[in-house]
């Protein structure tokens, strides 16, 4: 992990992440809080300590060079708040499944190929993969009405095969890597996985 670690957040509505939480509550390190928070986070039982390894800002322009979380809220987060209400004020979005939706997915999934064969303006790029985004949020949403995983699961679920596929991206290395490495990385990841689930 990089030295200096910058978590920017929403000194509005701040939301720590669980790496900062992690190594605050749970190690005991301390943080360095720049003025633009405005948040008492020695309340919260953290340590201050101009220095620290950890900073936490509101403002982008003071991020220290190394690692930067971006903990503020975003349009995702907006998203799936937007989905949750659509399914629980829709009665059409209430009657889908996985597999009424299948339709839906495929053909905005072969929009989105279109639009990218026939070079289409970014902006149609965009408004096509937000329908595909749509249909991701959807599948999460009905599965957490189910009680089995949503789409916090689903990012998840992304970030652990890329720690274990692409192990650079999380250890501190710096540079491009070389495709053959990668190449190497991700076979020997993905072994791993297939020998662990006994596949």
């Amino acid at each position: 992990m990089a030295d200096n670690i910058t978590v920017l957040i929403d000194s509005h509505d701040p939301v720590l992440p669980a790496e900062l939480l992690d190594a605050t509550l749970r190690r005991g390190d301390s943080v360095e809080v720049d003025d633009s928070v405005g948040v008492d986070f020695a309340s919260w039982g953290i340590t201050i300590d101009a220095g620290a390894r950890w900073f936490i800002t509101a403002d982008p322009s003071t991020a220290r060079p190394g690692m930067l979380i971006d903990a503020r809220r975003t349009h995702v987060a907006e998203a799936i708040e937007v989905m949750q209400r659509a399914l629980a004020q829709g009665e059409w979005e209430q009657s889908q499944t996985h597999h009424s939706l299948i339709p839906y997915l495929r053909e905005e999934s072969e929009e989105f190929i279109e639009a990218v064969e026939t070079d289409a303006p970014e902006e149609e790029l965009l408004k096509e993969l937000g329908d595909v985004l749509l249909q991701v949020l959807f599948h999460a949403e009905i599965a957490a009405r189910r009680g089995a995983w949503d789409f916090t699961d689903v990012a998840a679920s992304f970030v652990a095969k890329m720690r274990s596929r692409s192990p650079y991206l999380f250890d501190g290395t710096e540079g491009v890597i070389d495709t053959e490495e990668q190449e190497r990385l991700w076979a020997e990841g993905k072994a791993r996985e297939q020998e662990s689930s006994g596949r």
